[in-house]
């Protein structure tokens, strides 16, 4: 049983299976992406457990762990052979203790080759905080609401560009409206976890495509280094003609629950106004879907003027896709990518 930096584990994660032993809850709240939870204990033997080693004794508390644990083991084996029938296996805990050291020494006793994370998930995460965007360069796709930049940045993808979807990390859509239809967003933390996954999965050489957002997106807040390589990259910004984004938002939520969809106009009733507000919630009665997104048309457009100028206006570039098949525009995107590099 060795034990190996954040790097190292990180590298042969890549192709070695990877056991979370925290309780349920610690991994819940945010985990290494790809890991299986194996927890040793589970919440209430955690928390009976660390309240015996805080109020008496380590030793009693290591007594009570022993005896949760022991009927466990059989399993443990037998559920890695599972996931590890090669034989090799990474294994971490929250700071590479007691957790990690027990069922590396299992592990290993039942024949298994086992790397121990040095420091554990809190190593990992000192390590995505200081690595986050390292090496990363970035193109940001601007655009009002409705462009379709979450629509392009999927065919962009498809032809081979580098690209992560942040909207879809955070599993919503980043406006009143984006979390209708769609499950829960993950925890801040596990949103890291995943952009640093994503992050380091592509190449240092080659732009990376990232939809321009503000600071959060729904619950989830960005990271700041993050934020910060957002707003200094270069930013295409597409014009798109406004019957055509129209559709695209109709495409997108026309089909979804009326009352949700009052129930986010409402959540901007303040800044829309009382009379459009009112107009909105007639015409969606109405099914007159269109004739609501006419009406919020120019609240986003003016929210987006404003997240805009918070980009350096030297780094703005426009396309115009007016008059432009909407075929072509993802080729349009990447002959103005490379006027950015050239």
């Amino acid at each position: 049983m060795k034990e190996i930096s954040t790097s190292e584990f990180l590298a042969l994660a890549a192709y070695t299976p990877v056991i979370d032993v925290r309780a349920p809850a610690e991994y819940t709240a945010g985990h290494i992406p790809g890991a299986f939870s194996l927890p040793v204990f589970d919440d209430r033997e955690r928390a009976q457990v660390g309240t015996a080693y805080k109020q008496r004794s380590r030793t009693e508390a290591m007594d009570i762990g022993l005896e949760i644990v022991g009927p466990k083991m059989r399993g443990f084996v037998e559920t890695a052979r599972g996931l590890a029938p090669g034989g090799e296996i990474l294994i971490h805990c929250w700071r590479g203790g007691m957790r990690s050291a027990s069922m590396g020494w299992l592990l290993e006793t039942a024949g298994f080759r086992v790397s121990i994370l040095t420091g554990g998930y809190k190593a990992y995460r000192a390590h995505i905080r200081e690595n986050l965007t390292a090496g990363k360069r970035f193109v940001v796709l601007g655009g009002q609401t409705g462009s379709g930049k979450t629509r392009w940045l999927n065919q962009l993808r498809a032809a081979g560009e580098q690209v992560v979807d942040l909207e879809g990390l955070a599993n919503h859509r980043g406006s009143a409206f984006g979390g209708i239809g769609l499950g829960n967003q993950p925890t801040n933390e596990q949103f890291e976890n995943e952009l640093f996954a994503s992050l380091q999965a592509l190449s240092d050489d080659d732009l990376i495509w990232i939809e321009d957002e503000s600071r959060s997106i729904g619950s989830i807040f960005m990271p700041e280094p993050f934020v910060l390589a957002m707003k200094s990259a270069p930013v295409i910004r597409i014009e798109v003609p406004e019957e055509i984004r129209i559709q695209i938002i109709l495409d997108e939520y026309a089909g979804l629950d009326k009352s949700h969809l009052a129930g986010s106009i409402q959540k901007i009733s303040r800044r829309l106004g009382g009379l459009v507000t009112q107009e909105c919630l007639q015409k969606l009665e109405e099914d007159d879907f269109a004739g609501v997104v006419r009406l919020l048309l120019p609240y986003y457009d003016k929210t987006y003027t404003h997240s805009l100028g918070t980009h350096p206006a030297d780094r703005i570039v426009s396309l115009n896709l007016s008059g432009i098949p909407m075929a072509q525009y993802r080729d349009e995107l990447i002959k103005k990518k490379f006027t950015l590099i050239q």
